[in-house]
């Protein structure tokens, strides 16, 4: 069956155009924005690293009301306020020549980002078909990855050049996607205000007391550290443990983006329920063991085609748990979300992103870097356990709300 490329014409397609414009902003500042706030700025690495840590810390609390905002607001127009205001924080880093204008720009910029990818999945839910969300999000990532592959390559350029208008440049690039996206949305119609008022004896923030979404969203927070992995774990471990060549790290990269810009649809498709939903979930566990597994046998004796061998084997069943994780989770998010607050529910969802950023680094290194070959066991155990554990809690969170919106009573089945 032939992979359409672009998703279907109408509000997908616009998406997407505001995906694409500020992931390749987003691309060209992850490859060079530790070398300017070292370089440019004069910020050492733990600055760097602790300031982050803070942002995004405080991005995942301001998720959820934000979100909640985006309900009364309305997503639409929310969703150009927060694109605005990242392209402000963005702009802002070019003026900062100290740690604590730093850790003010990044809280804004974490703060925004975070209520932004709230408010965008509220917006999509009111434009898009049940039955086809988790398609239109799988054409979303793809364009998200080819974004960032293009974005890379400009942020390349700052690298190859190495001076401060360079880096500059590469910010100020940024902050125009950014200002981009919002025009892009702006060409979306509105949704309906979806919280206007509150029921009876209904909280503010009715996810704080949802405890089955909060278990879904802790163990969707599990599976979710699988993302430093390939950025930071899988090089160590590499350097560390491993004879495979440096230049591996950059191939396995390219591997990750290029599977999962041609790939994730297909991988997508089908999962238009709950039950598909745990299932493709359950699926990515499996697959996320033996990719750990086979992370670990490259720890053995091996020539450095082997070694490389190896890691590109686990690497391909990364992308793989990866993708199936995406198509699952999307599902699951939304679909579990009340219609009255899908905004502060994937506001609350969405902390899981943020988590894995500020801990995954820590964990991941004590674990695997100092636990070596059974911490990736122990780190396949938990994929495994945290993927099996999510059908029970998606049958349990399915039952707890009722149809008006506020958790405490079963709803018909959703699937």
């Amino acid at each position: 069956m032939p992979i359409r490329v672009l998703p279907p014409s109408g509000a997908p397609r616009v998406l997407a155009a505001a995906q694409l414009s500020n992931s390749v902003g987003d691309g060209a500042y992850y490859v060079s924005s530790a070398l300017y706030f070292t370089r440019v700025v004069g910020l050492s690495p733990t600055q760097i690293g602790l300031g982050l840590a803070v942002a995004w810390g405080i991005g995942s609390v301001a998720g959820v009301p934000l979100g909640a905002l985006a309900d009364r607001w309305g997503p639409r127009a929310a969703s150009v306020l927060l694109a605005v205001a990242t392209a402000a924080a963005v702009a802002s880093f070019l003026f900062v020549g100290s740690f604590a204008l730093f850790l003010a720009a990044a809280v804004v910029y974490a703060v925004a980002q975070c209520g932004l990818a709230a408010a965008r999945q509220a917006l999509l839910a009111g434009l898009v078909a049940p039955a086809e969300r988790t398609d239109v999000l799988a054409h979303l990532q793809s364009t998200l990855n080819a974004g960032l592959a293009i974005g890379a390559a400009l942020g390349g350029l700052g690298l190859r050049y190495d001076t401060a208008e360079a880096y500059r440049a590469v910010f100020a690039l940024d902050a125009v996607s950014f200002v981009l996206c919002a025009a892009v949305l702006l060409r979306l119609p509105v949704v309906a205000r979806s919280a206007a008022a509150r029921g009876d004896g209904e909280p503010r923030l009715a996810v704080l007391r949802d405890r089955p979404y909060a278990v879904v969203t802790l163990l969707n927070a599990v599976l979710l550290l699988r993302m430093p992995l390939l950025s930071l774990a899988i090089p160590l471990w590499m350097v560390e443990r491993t004879d495979a060549p440096g230049w591996l790290v950059s191939a396995l990269f390219v591997l990750n983006t290029l599977a999962v810009m041609v790939f994730q649809v297909r991988l997508a498709r089908g999962v238009t329920g709950l039950v598909a939903a745990a299932r493709a979930v359950r699926h990515s566990g499996l697959v996320m063991f033996g990719s750990c597994a086979v992370f670990a046998v490259s720890a053995a004796r091996l020539a450095p085609w082997a070694a490389a061998a190896v890691l590109v084997v686990g690497a391909a069943l990364h992308v793989v748990a990866e993708m199936r994780h995406s198509a699952g989770s999307w599902q699951i998010g939304l679909a579990l979300a009340p219609a009255r607050h899908v905004g502060q529910y994937q506001g609350f969802y969405g902390t899981g992103v943020p988590v894995a950023r500020t801990l995954g680094p820590l964990l991941l290194t004590w674990l695997l870097v100092v636990g070596g070959v059974p911490g990736w066991l122990v780190l396949g155990a938990v994929f495994l356990a945290a993927s099996l554990l999510m059908g029970p809690a998606v049958r349990w969170a399915e039952r707890s709300v009722r149809p008006g919106g506020v958790p405490g009573t079963a709803r018909p089945s959703l699937v």
